[in-house]
């Protein structure tokens, strides 16, 4: 059972993944994936610092991610600029990982995808998991985790599909509006009855 795992900025999925990386679910983290591949010396990073100039970079080489944020967030060409040289990267080593987890008997692979709706990745996965909170929810959390100001949050929120139009796709949609018990207490039925190993 290949399960995509999806939400919304601050919406809390990260909790959810969390909670099934420390019952024993093999987790493919696209984010973290996401950073790995830009790393210097991986292909990604060359193509991306010639689209986006040595400007984005820190002084030791590294891309400045808040830089090549505020950026992209704004500019929707240039966020797809992004996301042409980022996603097939993250999308060969998803494989590999995968291949890697079943090779080792798992019978259940959490696929980790924040934006699996907007860059459209429902065939990598057998069902979708969605993490949803209403809208003043979600502004709320992220005003309190980043600090940044409301504009900025809003820009963030905006630049990704609304949790209210993903719902009609999701396979199961976890409220996360409520309390963590309340949560794991949905996360622990959905998982029983798709999994065949014990939660």
């Amino acid at each position: 059972m290949l399960i995509g795992l999806t939400g919304g900025i601050a919406s809390g999925k990260s909790t959810v993944s969390n909670w099934l990386s420390e019952h024993g679910y093999p987790i493919i983290d696209a984010d973290k994936i996401a950073r790995d591949v830009v790393e210097p010396g991986m292909g990604a990073y060359e193509a991306i610092v010639g689209q986006f100039g040595r400007e984005i970079l820190f002084e030791d080489g590294t891309i400045n991610r808040k830089k090549l944020g505020s950026i992209i967030f704004k500019d929707e060409k240039k966020r797809s600029e992004l996301n042409q040289i980022v996603h097939p990267a993250v999308r060969r080593e998803m494989l590999a990982q995968k291949g890697r987890y079943e090779a080792e008997g798992h019978e259940t692979i959490i696929f980790d995808i924040p934006l699996l709706f907007e860059s459209n990745l429902f065939h990598l996965v057998d069902r979708v998991m969605l993490v949803y909170v209403d809208k003043q929810t979600q502004l709320n959390r992220l005003l309190d985790r980043d600090q940044a100001g409301s504009e900025d949050a809003k820009a963030r929120i905006a630049s990704q599909l609304p949790l209210e139009d993903k719902k009609s796709r999701a396979d199961y949609i976890i409220d996360n509006s409520g309390s963590l018990e309340e949560t794991f207490q949905q996360l622990q039925n959905v998982i029983q009855h798709w999994s065949k190993e014990p939660f």
